[in-house]
């Protein structure tokens, strides 16, 4: 059964003539948070959604967008790929102005398609490379794709670890599978042998076979890209067979559930994280303090997309002058906005043509139980 959370004002959808395409004349702003709060997927999804939420009501609070306050339902997809996809058609139907989600690229290429032929913009945290390359004018991203994402590592390979040969770990799904295809093309260009390619299934609970492999594959350093309770087990099997190879991988290998999951095994990970509330800014900082205060717990990545999503909402639809999806996409195509002017962006950030994102981005490690930032990735 969904949950249907309001914000803001509590006030009756009306609809107007005989047209199908709903009205936005009268409060509420409708909003459709699809997201994965059951299943595989629910530790992304629900911190996700939470992150959102506290972003909508910060912005209700503040006044709304152009006066006019949130109302956000949710929908739980269970991390079914064909659920998400009927119910983005269900909050469409139910006069959504915009969707946030889904946060699984598995689901989110499937459920693009509704939202892109209702012409209803949508905000996704997932990050398969080809989620913004099927000239959907709709989609845009909270977080950038592994296409952007992934090449930063090259460099810590290549100069830091010297490595001449490397292992791949990745999830066999449109998540994993786009990141492992962008890691193996940048190993390629960079002269760097791959010494082991092991895929495995996402809900994966028994890596000892594929960790063995990888100690003995020769390898001088190990790519990691599983989804996040995945690469806690993971980490903890690599910890048991005291792997001597270098951990690196992206955000989900060294977020805080992963550490809160794989406890000192996590620790001497490495990764390139495009948002941490770790992060020595006074925008994430600020961010942080504020989850921990209304949920108890600390923040993830994907509560961070959460928050951004809601935010890019706000100044997207402001920049636009009015509540108009076809305004709205045409302001987002290009826009490029500091953390001065839309602190609720966290960094200075902008978005191509395709609804890709460009921002600077870290690299951090885990040190005893905690991300400490090693190093700043400018904007690509």
């Amino acid at each position: 059964m969904n949950r249907r959370t309001i914000i803001g004002l509590a006030a009756s959808a009306m609809m107007l003539g005989t047209s199908c395409i709903p009205s936005f004349a009268e409060d509420p702003i409708k909003i459709g948070a699809v997201v994965e709060l059951s299943g595989g997927g629910a530790v992304a999804g629900t911190n996700y959604r939470d992150g959102a939420m506290l972003a909508a009501k910060e912005i209700n609070a503040s006044g709304g967008v152009l006066g006019r306050q949130l109302e956000v339902t949710q929908y739980d997809t269970a991390t079914d790929p064909q659920t998400s996809r009927a119910l983005v058609q269900k909050a469409i139907d139910e006069g959504a102005y915009a969707i946030w989600g889904t946060v699984y690229s598995s689901s989110t290429i499937v459920n693009m398609m509704v939202a892109q032929q209702a012409g209803v913009p949508q905000i996704t945290g997932s990050e398969a490379p080809n989620i913004t390359a099927q000239g959907n004018p709709y989609i845009f991203r909270s977080s950038y794709g592994a296409q952007k994402g992934v090449p930063a590592l090259t460099a810590y390979f290549k100069d830091t670890l010297g490595a001449k040969k490397v292992a791949v770990a990745w999830v066999n799904n449109e998540f994993g599978k786009g990141g492992h295809d962008v890691f193996i093309e940048e190993m390629k260009k960079a002269g760097i042998e791959v010494a082991a390619d092991i895929p495995s299934e996402a809900g994966a609970a028994d890596f000892a076979s594929d960790v063995a492999r990888i100690k003995d594959s020769g390898a001088d350093a190990v790519f990691v890209y599983l989804h996040e309770e995945e690469s806690a087990r993971f980490l903890r099997e690599a910890h048991k067979q005291a792997i001597p190879q270098p951990l690196v991988g992206e955000v989900t290998l060294t977020g805080q559930k992963v550490i809160e999951l794989a406890g000192e095994a996590a620790n001497g990970a490495v990764a390139h994280v495009g948002l941490t509330a770790d992060a020595p800014l006074e925008t994430f900082q600020n961010f942080g303090k504020a989850f921990e205060a209304e949920y108890g717990r600390t923040a993830d990545h994907n509560a961070i997309k959460g928050y951004v999503s809601a935010y890019m909402l706000k100044y997207g639809t402001e920049k636009a002058g009015e509540v108009d999806r076809e305004k709205f996409i045409n302001t987002m195509h290009g826009l490029c906005l500091t953390a001065e002017e839309a602190p609720g962006l966290l960094l200075d950030t902008c978005w191509d043509d395709a609804g890709e994102m460009s921002r600077a981005s870290f690299i951090m490690e885990v040190k005893d139980g905690k991300q400490v930032v090693t190093g700043t990735v400018p904007a690509n």
